[in-house]
């Protein structure tokens, strides 16, 4: 249940009530929010006079649910946004890993002349094998910060663990969750109390409901800035990494009110697959795309098989334009 205390209502109040409904309470525009298990379905009596308003919800989707708010949540990304109204997809580029400063800034200059805004590149890297690179770490964090601040991009990269948490907070506009570490609440917590965007990427093997509870752990602590990125789950398919859930995408389009973001790139494992796919998940009015792109996907240290070379990037990005168009988007 979620609970809307009356405009006059104390922070002191507020406090005790929360106490009593064993709630999480936190602020929004001005108005204090409870929110209780969802088995909650009735207001205690002792409190009815302090309610303005509450929803009640068959399970733990609350906050990111369109039965509390209807409209998709606009997320502020440095000077673009995602989500809300704007009707526009964000193509968020760059490598999978960042691996030198020759190599990111050639993606950095790679994204201002096409007018792009958002640049991802990974810094620790959660990989499957201990013998993999494991990314440069805190060297390729102040790396994509030189870049924000040379170029004026918005930069986006992954926590591995919690260990490093507050490093990813400091240096990224947007903290990427992983598939691989979704249900770490360390992480979730810790982004919980900034109010920095968060990108969560769906588990391969999570279905949509603890897709979306992983986003309340952030939304319930009181940060705004949820991103959901569908980026594929394990089938019984070997031909292909993963299967890109678009059944899962109209779900979420349907019932919950955060921006969704579509990685193709991770779900189809190859290059050759990333760009048809990329128009199907366009073609969706989807809010944003993350795309892998390397000036040599040939000698990439992680995921070289599923990077796009510059030239096969800027294609991408010029056969998007009138998908987009075709549903009512603009490619941003």
């Amino acid at each position: 249940m979620i609970v809307h205390l009356k405009a006059n209502t104390s922070q002191e109040k507020a406090g005790q009530i929360a106490e009593k409904l064993n709630a999480f309470h936190i602020k929004s525009s001005g108005i204090h929010v409870l929110i209780t298990e969802a088995s909650t379905k009735e207001i205690p009596g002792e409190i009815e006079n302090d309610v303005d308003k509450f929803w009640v919800f068959d399970n733990d989707i609350q906050l990111a649910s369109k039965k509390y708010c209807s409209d998709k949540r606009e997320v502020k990304i440095g000077n673009v946004s995602i989500g809300g109204n704007n009707n526009s997809t964000l193509l968020i580029g760059g490598p999978c890993s960042v691996e030198s400063e020759e190599q990111i800034r050639s993606s950095a200059e790679l994204l201002v002349g096409m007018g792009l805004s958002t640049l991802r590149g990974g810094c620790y890297k959660p990989r499957t094998s201990p013998y993999s690179f494991q990314g440069m770490g805190l060297e390729g964090l102040k790396l994509l910060a030189k870049m924000r601040e040379e170029y004026g991009l918005n930069v986006i990269t992954e926590a591995r663990d919690a260990t490093h948490i507050d490093e990813i907070i400091h240096y990224s506009d947007v903290i990427q969750v992983g598939a691989k570490a979704m249900y770490d609440q360390g992480i979730l917590r810790a982004c919980a109390k900034t109010q920095k965007p968060v990108l969560i990427k769906r588990g391969f093997g999570t279905t949509l409901k603890e897709f979306v509870q992983a986003a309340e752990f952030v939304l319930s602590g009181g940060n705004e800035n949820v991103i959901l990125c569908e980026r594929g789950l394990r089938t019984f398919e070997t031909g292909t990494r993963f299967t890109l859930d678009l059944c899962g995408v109209a779900w979420l389009q349907e019932h919950v009110n955060l921006p969704i973001v579509l990685d193709p790139s991770h779900a189809m494992g190859y290059a050759y697959g990333v760009p048809v796919l990329s128009r199907a998940c366009v073609a969706m009015g989807i809010d944003g795309l993350l795309i892998e792109t390397h000036p040599n996907p040939k000698v990439a240290k992680s995921d070289a098989a599923q990077q796009l070379n510059y030239d096969e990037f800027k294609a991408l990005f010029e056969s998007l334009k009138p998908v987009a168009k075709s549903v009512g988007y603009k490619m941003v």
